[in-house]
Parts: structure tokens; sequence; C-alpha cells
């Protein structure tokens, strides 16, 4: 096991992290193609280059976080590879907490074909992963023990790791991205956490999906995001539409939108705003992620986040 320390986590002593963000690190492939569904062809001449960087869900999480100043540890299977390195070295750049657990099948890894409009498919490579993968009960103890709030992946370690979270009372985040509200292997994350953010696009009916977690679980807010139709967010039963916010610059990836909306909806809850200015927060945030070319890892920082937050206040 490695561990880096981060800018402003302080000691290991109780409350030292603000957030604990667990799983979801690995690297992207970054191809751009002239249009999404790719048509077949023997192949494509790619002029601006394809780029490998760090940046899964749990990195840009983690830089969100960071980014608006909460203090932010950050543990993950990682492998001695040159992928691991890319993660240690994000990790190091922007002052993030990171332990780094071994991981013999290797860094977690994945190709983003990008499309001109900043759509995004991606291929996952899952032969870095195995559902019986599995965090130290110590190092994640110790790790809890110190930290007010926890963000799980839905990854297999965090999967296990659930019933242990639990237990500590520690409020908890998760974003399903993707869920088609049937898989079962979503639900426990689901019904775990506190907070719950997922994707409306793979939804037949979010509302009925969103009602559906809040009543099985223990959510007291469920967030769906659909792009730029803005969100839905249902608290205290109340279901309300979030509005797109307009991004500051031209759209170039949707990769990370998501995790931004997350990471700055999390900051505005943590800081004990209302429901609604923390979905305007993940508005915000999402809406500057997708501005961020596709083979850079920057996120919004506080300041630009509340001007930007005041100037769309009535």
């Amino acid at each position: 096991m490695t561990s880096q320390a981060g800018a402003g986590t302080g000691d290991s002593g109780a409350g030292a992290v603000d957030v604990l963000v667990l799983g979801g690190a690995g690297v992207d492939t970054i191809v751009p193609v002239p249009e999404l569904p790719l048509p077949y062809a023997d192949s494509y001449l790619i002029d601006s280059g394809i780029r490998t960087r760090a940046g899964q869900t749990g990195d840009f999480i983690a830089l969100g976080l960071t980014a608006l100043g909460l203090r932010t540890h950050h543990m993950d299977l990682l492998g001695d590879d040159p992928e691991g390195d890319l993660v240690r070295d994000l990790h190091r750049e922007h002052g993030i907490a990171l332990t780094a657990l071994p991981q013999p099948a290797g860094t977690k890894r994945a190709v983003n074909l990008v499309g001109p409009d900043g759509r995004r498919l991606s291929l996952y490579d899952t032969s870095r992963a195995h559902p019986d993968d599995r965090f130290p009960g110590e190092s994640l103890g110790a790790l809890a023990a110190a930290s007010g709030h926890v963000h799980v992946t839905i990854s297999h370690p965090c999967a296990h790791a659930l019933p242990a979270l639990i237990e500590t009372g520690l409020p908890l985040s998760t974003d399903l991205h993707d869920w088609d509200g049937e898989n079962p292997y979503h639900e426990p994350f689901a019904y775990a956490a506190d907070v719950v953010f997922l994707s409306a696009s793979a939804l037949a009916d979010p509302e009925r999906t969103m009602r559906r977690i809040a009543e099985r679980g223990r959510a007291e807010v469920v967030v769906a995001t659909a792009g730029a139709e803005g969100a839905r967010m249902l608290a205290g039963g109340e279901l309300t539409r979030i509005p797109a916010v307009t991004p500051p610059a031209p759209v170039v990836d949707s990769n990370g939108a998501g995790d931004a909306f997350a990471a700055a909806f999390l900051y505005g809850r943590l800081a004990g705003e209302e429901p609604t200015r923390c979905a305007l927060y993940g508005a915000v945030a999402g809406a500057f992620a997708c501005t961020v070319p596709a083979a850079r890892t920057d996120a919004i920082g506080r300041e630009e986040l509340l001007e930007r937050a005041a100037e769309l206040t009535p």
C-alpha cells in the first residue's frame, strides 16, 4: 500500500478529512472522432492526436471537491504500471491525498471516443477489476474514522465495503451513472446512500426510479441528471426540475460533467445549503466541465462557482 499526503488534509485525527472518496481511479485514452455513432471503416486518421490521461469518476470527484476547498482523501486499488503512475501524478499535482492499494491486475482503464459535439462513447477494460477485490478493513476503518462524509463509487471493492460503511453512521453518497433502474448490482448502492446521483439516460421513467430509491433506501436526496436538459431532484418527497446552466465557453467534452455536478452538490450540502442551492452549484460545475478539453483535468474553483451561482440567483 502506498499513501501520499494532499494539501489541506491535516493529520489523521477525527475530522481531518471532509470527504473520503472510495474507488473510481483509472486512466482514459481519448480518441477524437468525426461523429458518433462512428460509421464502420477499416481505419480513421486522428489528426488532433490520441492521448491518455488520468481521470475516471473517483479521480474527478476528488479533483472537484479539492478545487472547491474541501479536504479530500481518495482510496482505490492501483497497479504498479504506467497507468497507475499517471493517477498518482494527478493526485500529487493537485494536492489530493491518495491511498493506493496494490492491484496485481493493473490500473483500470478505458477508451473514450469523443465526437465534435462533446458526446462520448466509453469502452471499459473490465479485465483489470475482479468481483472479489476488497479494501483492507483496517485501512477503510481508519480513513472512515477520520472523515465526515464518504462518496462511494460503484466498484466491486466499494460493494463489499458498504455494510461496514453503513455501520459507521457516516453520511454516504454515490453515483449510479447510467443505471437502467433494473440491474440488481446497483441496488445496494442506491439504497445505502443518503445522496444518490444518476443519469436519466437509460431510465424509462426517471421519477418512478427516483421515488423507488427514496422509498426503499435511506436517500434524503436523489438527483437524475439529463445533460443539456438539466436535472430532476427529489428531496423531501418533492420533485423539482433543475434547469441546465449555459456553459461559459464552447462545449468540447461531456466526460466528467456528472462528476463535477456531484462534487459541487456535495460542497453545497456540506456547507449547509438547501438542496435547490446545491443543485444550482452542481449545474454550474457540470456546465464548466463540458468546456474542458478531454485531455485535461481541470475543475471549477470555489470563487468562480460562487460568482456564477450568484449571477444566476434572482
